[in-house]
C-alpha cells in the first residue's frame, strides 16, 4: 500500500488489549494502531478521518496519562446521531481503535471482555464527543472544529476540475495534492492548533 510519506508522521496509539492476549491474537495484548489503518477502515483519508484520529489519540493520552491505554474499557458517547453529517465515518474509526462498539459488538466470553453497549449516538453535551473509563468512570469531552485549519484557496475549483468527466490525471493529482496538504496539515503540522481538537469537559 502505497501512500503520503506523512501518514507516518502522524502519532501512533498503542493499547492493551486483555481479549487480544487471551486469544494469543497479540503478544503481551499490545495493539499498535496507525493512520494508515484508519484510512483503510474508511477507504479514503480526509479532515474528518484525520479528526477522529486525533479524537481517540487526544482523549486516550488524556485519561491515561501514566498508562498503556485499556483497550474495550471505554465508553464513547457522540452528541449527534449516528447517520447525521460525518458522525458514523468519526465513530467507526474511534469503535476500531477504541473497542467500543452498539449493540454488533461482542459479547464477551464467561461476563467478560463485552464489547457492545459502549457506543452511544444523541447523547446531549458541548462537545462532539465523551470518552469515559468503565473502570475509573473518568471522563473527556472533545469536540473538533476542522474549519481551524484551512485548506488552499483553490482547493474547491481545483475539486470541481477533478470532478469533471473529462478530468485529466494532471487535474486529478493536483487536487489530490490540495487534499492531502490540508490533511497533513491537521493530522502532523497544525494538530496543536488552537480550537482544533478542544477538551471542552472533563468529569472526575
Amino acid at each position: 500500500m502505497r501512500t503520503p510519506d506523512f501518514f507516518d508522521a502522524a502519532p501512533r496509539i498503542v493499547l492493551h488489549d486483555p481479549l487480544a492476549e487471551l486469544l494469543g491474537a497479540a503478544r503481551d495484548g499490545l495493539l499498535e494502531f496507525t493512520y494508515a489503518d484508519a484510512v483503510k477502515l474508511a477507504g479514503h483519508s480526509c479532515p474528518t478521518v484525520a479528526g477522529a484520529y486525533l479524537l481517540a489519540a487526544r482523549a486516550l493520552a488524556l485519561l491515561y496519562p501514566d498508562a498503556t491505554p485499556e483497550r474495550g474499557a471505554l465508553r464513547v458517547e457522540f452528541r449527534d446521531a449516528q447517520d447525521a453529517g460525518v458522525t458514523g465515518v468519526v465513530a467507526n474509526v474511534v469503535s476500531m481503535i477504541t473497542g467500543a462498539a452498539g449493540e454488533g459488538g461482542f459479547k464477551g466470553i464467561a461476563g467478560r471482555f463485552e464489547r457492545r453497549g459502549l457506543l452511544a449516538f444523541g447523547v446531549p453535551m458541548r462537545g462532539l464527543a465523551r470518552f469515559t473509563r468503565t473502570d475509573t468512570g473518568a471522563g473527556v469531552e472533545l469536540d473538533y472544529r476542522p474549519e481551524r485549519v484551512p485548506g488552499d484557496p483553490e482547493l474547491r475549483e481545483a475539486m470541481a476540475v477533478a470532478l469533471a468527466p473529462a478530468a485529466s490525471a494532471t487535474a486529478r493529482e493536483r487536487f489530490a495534492a490540495l487534499w492531502q496538504a490540508r490533511v497533513r496539515a491537521i493530522l502532523v503540522e497544525r494538530a496543536d492548533a488552537p480550537g482544533l481538537v478542544e477538551q471542552v469537559l472533563a468529569a472526575a
